[in-house]
């Protein structure tokens, strides 16, 4: 016989479930990026009025995290398409890339934010105190009620996460630039703007290191995060006839979902079919798999059955 596919879902049930995660995030980025835009101009514009640049500085940020946010939308979208058969895993994969592109836009804004914090170290200017708390203080309320419509769905989907620590991060810078602003109303210190600045592009880095290290592995299909390989070979080894498994892949289709692929010898022919349904329900419960490639090597030389290699 030739390879034997079979996969853990219905396509009707898995097109069901997808198009329900996007249709709840849906909502949460339109809010998310109407809100960020406007606290943008805001933000830029009393910078500039004030003489700061932490707000500055936190505007091209905060600018930045809108692009990011309008890329995962856009990647959430396009991952709910239907398959086609010249694309026959969809664009799920998009959202891999929104969160890699996320990442490498936020690495860019530290860039940025450093060069001008040092330049501006160099040479201080006054900066209106009172502006820069009225401001960020708006702007801790916007980030954490926008990183709230996104605390849940990151968990489990780094696409989302991305646009969570977007919005973490630009909580706590908001708050940093308020303790500035009272900082200079109180000492009248020039330099701590920006200081704060450069906490402001630490904080960045920091938050944006692991979303850029995990983005990268799923883009070069490395297995994803919290699906061991060793175990899930020894949960196939211990199947009922399983004799040895070769050919292990594991791979991410996009953000939230797996695939895999492999080759289990059974000599015994028998009980193949409930052998795959319990091998399938095992990697989707266990592992979080739900496309599952299985295929028969009878006679352990690493020849499917039915061939001669």
């Amino acid at each position: 016989m030739p390879s034997l596919i079979f996969h853990g879902v219905t396509m009707h049930d898995h097109n069901h479930d997808h198009r329900h995660h996007f249709d709840t995030h849906n909502r949460s980025f339109a809010l998310a990026v109407v809100l960020n835009t406007l606290f943008v101009v805001i933000e830029a514009v009393y910078g500039v009025l004030s003489g700061s640049l932490a707000l500055v500085a936190d505007a091209g940020h905060n600018l930045s995290d809108v692009m990011g946010l309008i890329m995962a939308w856009l990647a959430s979208w396009l991952a709910s398409k239907a398959a086609t058969y010249s694309r026959t895993y969809g664009l799920k994969k998009t959202t891999i890339l929104a969160a890699l592109f996320n990442a490498l836009f936020l690495i860019a804004a530290v860039g940025g934010i450093t060069w001008e914090a040092i330049q501006r170290l160099s040479n201080p200017a006054d900066v209106a105190g009172l502006t820069v708390i009225v401001v960020a203080g708006i702007g801790v309320v916007i980030n954490g009620a926008t990183m709230l419509l996104f605390i849940k769905g990151q968990k489990g989907d780094i696409n989302i996460r991305g646009a969570f620590l977007h919005m973490a991060a630009d909580t706590a810078v908001s708050v940093g630039v308020v303790i500035s602003g009272i900082i200079l109303m109180s000492t009248g210190i020039t330099w701590i703007d920006p200081v704060v600045s450069l906490v402001i592009a630490a904080v960045i880095f920091v938050g944006t290191w692991q979303l850029l290290k995990d983005s990268v592995k799923l883009a070069v299909d490395a297995v994803p995060k919290g699906i061991d390989p060793a175990t899930v070979q020894e949960r196939l080894e211990n199947l009922p006839g399983i004799q040895s498994v070769h050919h292990l892949h594991i791979w991410p289709l996009s953000t939230t979902e797996a695939a895999l692929t492999v080759h289990l010898v059974k000599p015994d022919p028998a009980d193949d079919d409930q052998v795959l349904e319990t091998a399938s329900a095992m990697l989707r419960q266990e592992f979080d798999i739900d496309h599952t490639t299985i295929q028969w090597e009878r006679n352990g030389s690493g020849c499917p059955s039915g061939t001669h290699c």
